[in-house]
């Protein structure tokens, strides 16, 4: 059993990234990729091994085996920030795979740690980031399901470029000398890196003196992502219209929106949004083609 005083560690609210437009430069930052998982917290002390989500609930029964590899680490007490994720073939994060893997194939799970509040009764929030960071390497085995999330190498603008063009999702920028507070902070800032994908559009959402929006459906299916703002042209604008109004339809099943003319299935549109997101956000429609003609 390990030996830390008897006292028994709390969650801690995590520090939570401000998004920004693009990533800050300077020698002051450094840049990790971001993952696409699930934010959690690794607590251990005398009590054993337990695994908190990002609200603070304890999921440790669901990531049995993440436990387990946490359990091995050489240390009495640890509060350790990280994400949970699932690697694919390419050695990326993948969410859809991620929750089908929760249940069906736990053990291919890895915790990518990047931060360390609390080390063998010593509260280190106070810390700077990077010494932080030593000391949370120094701590984890290379080759286990936890794994030290590294620093990307080179200035800010040259690795979201290259984050993006490998199509991931982005990166977080730390300040090397942030303590540790939870709640939003600037200290922390995150660049999302945009896609461009196809969506079925189910409606349109006009309301006087208010953006006009698309709502958007995955193809195929029908099931309602998010919106999109209709950033066409003039000449655009008015087809779309005219193929809403010429081609309406019943409102889809368990779909409820105000001040939306729907349409008859048929309707595509290409969709720029940001990446890793379960629907779609900061969502424009740029482009849309009728599939019925």
């Amino acid at each position: 059993m390990r030996k830390s005083g008897g006292v028994r560690l709390s969650f801690i609210p995590p520090l939570l990234p401000t998004l920004a437009g693009k990533p800050p430069e300077g020698d002051g930052w450094i840049h990790e990729m971001k993952f696409d998982g699930y934010r959690s917290q690794i607590v251990i002390d005398d009590q054993g091994v337990r695994i908190f989500t990002r609200s603070g609930l304890d999921w440790t029964t669901k990531y049995r085996e993440l436990a387990k590899a946490a359990g091995e680490l050489k240390v009495e007490s640890v509060i350790v920030d990280g994400e949970i994720v699932m690697l694919n073939a390419a050695g990326h994060s993948d969410f859809r795979e991620l929750r089908k893997a929760i249940t069906r194939r736990p053990h291919h799970l890895y915790f990518m740690a990047f931060d360390l509040m609390h080390l063998n009764g010593r509260d280190l929030r106070d810390m700077p980031l990077g010494d932080r960071r030593d000391m949370l390497q120094a701590m984890i085995p290379p080759g286990a399901r936890i794994q030290f999330s590294k620093a990307l190498l080179g200035d800010a603008k040259s690795i979201f470029h290259l984050i993006d063009q490998a199509g991931l999702e982005g990166i977080v920028s730390k300040r090397k000398d942030s303590v540790y507070r939870s709640g939003s902070s600037t200290a922390w800032l995150k660049t999302k890196a945009f896609a461009v994908d196809e969506y079925d559009v189910l409606g349109v959402e006009r309301e006087h003196g208010k953006p006009a929006f698309a709502i958007m459906a995955e193809r195929g299916t029908g099931r309602f992502v998010g919106l999109a703002v209709i950033a066409l042209n003039r000449e655009m604008r008015e087809r779309l219209w005219q193929r809403v109004q010429e081609h309406s339809g019943p409102p889809p099943k368990g779909v409820k929106r105000a001040a939306t003319q729907w349409v008859k299935p048929g309707l595509v549109g290409r969709v720029k949004h940001m990446r890793g997101e379960e629907g779609l956000r900061h969502a424009t429609l740029k482009d849309f083609r009728d599939e019925s003609v």
